[in-house]
């Protein structure tokens, strides 16, 4: 059982509710509307949180009687509501009045009111008037017994992740004072003394700008990266402050996970737990569908296992319910019959124990007129309604059971935000990263294997790695000597260690280490990394050939090749280059290190790699001993005092036959089921009860 202490719903009842807006429907459809919430099983709504205006409909102006009628009108429905503050979208008379609170492109264009997340977390003006609405609204809402949370803006990064405007190179200045404290100590960070940087005055700072060949310099734009999360960790604290002072018996949460921002450090500081927005079917719009035999919308439970490093249990803000699409963009298909129901389950074998569909009507006017919810424009019924039925039937059956459980694995993928972060403009790290995670998500998944997201940071102990037999760390090019250390003491108490090229040659300012690669790492995995070269052209690229023969002949070694020596007589080749210059060398070695051992390999993790690293680990399925299942089929085991939870799901349009090796019990259809073969529909979920962990 996997040990995290991370931030996480506290509750003995599964909630599972839906996104409503008040505002945008006549208010004589209400009552109805929130009676048919109660009779589908619905507890929860979410409102609120793009409605500035009607909050505060001229400046310093607040009305609340359109909320506290909505608001309630829930409550006598028996519905509990989660209320966003409205500050991802600033209101026309504040845009109008203060332009400076409007964000700008990299080319200094400053963006027009219209759309949503038009601001900037910067300017002081609106973070004054962000601190006034939250205060506001928080004074009259603390004590009303129908709101239980509060979620904070909206998808902090959502549409833009990055910020231009004036006040924002005002702020990044400020930040690096902070950070480094002199000129100086900023010009070694960023290396300026190359091609003449240097600085001698602050007021020359900016964030990256246009540049000829527009390359602008890289420490430069990590450091960005780092301020932009600061940034928006502290916009947030704002808020979250306000809300602990004058509302400290409502919780506190936001939704999304969008690029440059530690939500971990976010999720630890400011809130009681973590909340996502769960949208499967974007994997018929992204690189999955491109790629062979994709996962589609099962990748989903990539995303969602990060979100489980930030909170074991977490809330689904919003979870797909229909087709989506704005006007212009983003169009998505209508999800099959079983598929709203198939991903609302795969939410909670990942750790979900509260969930919102969006939304419960689909809007008739705006950009999102095709983002459909449960209910049809026309309010009648449909698959969509009938489906959340059944979801809400079978979590009332089996939630209190489930809810408080803790998603099993004995496997972690190690990740951090500077890696990632550096890896966006580094083209020589950062597709690999991208590469190796859906190789090893894609094994491990099909393999049967649960597994975890662990995030790397300074706050890491060695007790938060123990518990984990195997740990893929597939391409850390930056790495401190503190993490090496780290990793080299799981290893020698018996912990397998698995790296992947580009390891280790950068430390924390993203400069290149003047010690033979791999860094920091190089005594662990008992190797040095003798030549090396990008692999430009893919149909050149060359295979690895394993030493121990086997049906893995012929794997490519993808996108960047480390050509590896050992450096100790312990260390063991388990597979060469074959092709290139450096046909015969080493690309995969074992070292043994105290009770345990690291693997290094000299290229990308593909799937096939993963696999066999799988196979020769030892690591088996999480059904050893009570069933087998085909690979369309995923498992994901909760385990709470010692009982564990199967989550079967079934990923394929057709049905499939999985076998139960002994007797065990049906959940949601409330039956013993013998050894044998167990039939799953298309898009079907089974939730078995096993015996004890």
């Amino acid at each position: 059982m996997t040990l995290i202490v991370n931030k996480t719903i506290a509750g003995e009842q599964f909630h599972l509710g839906v996104c409503y807006y008040p505002e945008q429907w006549p208010e004589h459809m209400w009552a109805d509307d929130y009676s048919r919430m109660k009779e589908i099983g619905f507890t929860t709504v979410r409102m609120g949180e793009f409605a500035w205006n009607f909050f505060e409909p001229e400046e310093g102006v607040f009305a609340f009687d359109l909320f506290d009628r909505a608001i309630d009108l829930a409550y006598k429905h028996g519905l509990q509501v989660i209320l966003g503050t409205p500050t991802a979208t600033p209101p026309a008379w504040m845009t109008y009045k203060y332009p400076e609170i409007l964000n700008a492109s990299f080319e200094g264009k400053q963006f027009n009111h219209g759309m949503r997340r038009h601001y900037n977390y910067s300017s002081p003006v609106y973070r004054d008037y962000c601190a006034k609405i939250t205060e506001a609204m928080a004074k009259h809402y603390a004590n009303h017994p129908g709101i239980v949370g509060w979620q904070i803006d909206n998808e902090f990064n959502c549409e833009v992740n990055s910020f231009y405007s004036n006040a924002d190179h005002v702020a990044f200045r400020t930040w690096l004072q902070e950070k480094y404290g002199s000129l100086d100590a900023l010009n070694q960070a960023w290396g300026a003394v190359f091609w003449n940087q240097s600085y001698s005055d602050w007021e020359q700072v900016h964030l990256p700008r246009p540049t000829p060949g527009g390359a602008p310099n890289p420490h430069q734009t990590l450091d960005e990266k780092r301020f932009i999360s600061d940034n928006i960790i502290s916009f947030a604290r704002i808020q979250s402050e306000i809300l602990r002072k004058l509302a400290p018996k409502q919780w506190i949460t936001t939704n999304g996970m969008f690029a440059h921002l530690d939500n971990h450090t976010m999720t630890e500081e400011l809130l009681d737990f973590y909340s996502y927005d769960s949208y499967p079917n974007f994997a018929t719009l992204w690189n999955d569908a491109d790629r062979e035999n994709p996962l589609m919308d099962r990748i989903s439970s990539n995303h969602l296992t990060k979100v489980r490093s930030i909170s074991p249990n977490f809330c689904i803000m919003e979870q797909q319910s229909g087709p989506g699409g704005w006007v212009n963009k983003l169009q998505q298909p209508s999800p099959k019959p079983g598929q709203m129901r198939l991903w609302t389950f795969q939410s909670v074998a990942h750790g979900a124990d509260m969930i919102l569909y969006f939304r419960w009507r689909t809007a008739t006017f705006g950009t999102e007129i095709y983002w459909h919810g449960i209910n049809d424009y026309h309010n009648q019924p449909n698959r969509r309604v009938a489906e959340a039925e059944t979801v809400s039937r079978e979590l009332g059956r089996i939630g209190e059971a489930i809810v408080g459980s803790r998603y099993a694995a004995e496997v972690a993928i190690l990740h951090d935000y500077d890696n990632e972060w550096d890896g966006e403009f580094d083209v020589w790290h950062g597709p690999l990263t991208i590469e190796s995670i859906y190789g090893w998500n894609k094994a491990l998944q099909l393999s049967h294997i649960p597994f975890d997201y662990l995030n790397l940071k300074d706050k890491t102990r060695l007790d938060d790695l123990v518990h984990y037999k195997v740990l893929v760390y597939p391409h850390p090019t930056i790495m401190s000597d503190e993490t090496a250390e780290l990793l080299k003491q799981y290893a020698a108490g018996g912990g397998k260690v698995i790296f992947g090229a580009r390891t280790g040659y950068k430390d924390k300012r993203g400069h290149c280490r003047m010690t033979p690669f791999p860094g920091p790492v190089a005594d662990l995995c008992g190797v040095t990394v003798e030549d090396f070269t990008l692999i430009v052209d893919k149909a050149a690229t060359p295979n690895i050939r394993w030493v121990d023969g086997g049906e893995e002949a012929g794997t490519p070694a993808s996108l960047f090749n480390d050509i590896l020596r050992p450096v100790n007589d312990n260390v063991e080749t388990l597979a060469l280059f074959d092709g290139d210059y450096y046909a015969g060398k080493p690309a995969l070695t074992r070292n043994p290190y105290g009770t345990g051992e690291a693997y290094y390999y000299g290229a990308a993790f593909s799937r096939e790699v993963a696999d066999a690293l799988i196979r020769r680990l030892g690591l088996k399925p999480a059904t050893t001993g009570w069933s087998e299942l085909p690979p369309q089929v995923e498992v994901a085991i909760r385990v709470k005092q010692n009982r564990r939870y199967a989550f079967l799901l079934n990923y394929s349009d057709k049905p499939v036959k999985a076998l139960l090796l002994r007797e065990t019990e049906d959940m949601l259809e409330g039956k013993r089921l013998a050894a044998g073969d167990l039939n799953i529909a298309p898009y079907g979920v089974k939730i078995l009860s096993l015996d004890q962990a």
